[in-house]
């Protein structure tokens, strides 16, 4: 068991939590608050698709201790980092 990548699961599960529901998107750095039409959405999609999965991922990996396991996380928070500015730029941009 991974004690580090358990704490950081669990602080990204609590960003999540922060972002999604409790809509506190100043938390997010480095986006434009003029283009955004909706903040309401861009904090269930940032925290619902990247931070919340993430998370539980990263949690899950302190558990489970395999060979590569540091090149999947990478290729995991990759495409959900490529999913989520996918979502972003199709539905929140103006």
């Amino acid at each position: 068991m991974e004690y580090g990548l358990l704490i950081i699961g669990i602080a990204l599960l609590l960003f999540s939590y922060l972002v999604a529901v409790k809509k506190q998107t100043w938390l997010l750095a480095g986006f434009n608050e003029k283009n955004i039409k909706n903040k309401s959405l861009l904090g269930r999609v940032t925290g619902g698709v990247f931070f919340m999965p993430l998370g539980l991922l990263v949690v899950i990996h302190s558990f489970i201790d395999y060979p590569h396991e540091n090149t999947v996380l990478i290729i995991a928070m990759l495409v959900l980092l490529t999913i989520t500015y996918v979502l972003i730029n199709r539905k929140l941009l103006d």
